[in-house]
């Protein structure tokens, strides 16, 4: 199992989304705050591929989880 540590830039990248500092800030902001009872793979601005890669890797406890765990804080 690889057991590499991911940065926002990489998960932002792997989602498909502009991966510079400034954008990820923009984002957060722009998607700040979801809803207590709304789990991040269930956000509406996701994708279904988005959601459905945001939910593997967190069910999954894949190497990307924890980096999962921290844009869930970040937008709750």
């Amino acid at each position: 199992m690889d057991c590499s540590f991911h940065q926002f830039h990489e998960l932002f990248a792997q989602l498909g989304l502009p991966a510079e500092e400034a954008d990820i800030r923009s984002f957060i902001h722009a998607h700040r705050p979801l809803p207590s009872g709304v789990a991040l793979n269930e956000a509406d601005f996701w994708t279904p591929a988005q959601a459905q890669l945001l939910k593997e890797q967190l069910k999954q406890d894949a190497d990307w989880a924890e980096v999962v765990d921290q844009l869930n804080l970040a937008l709750h």
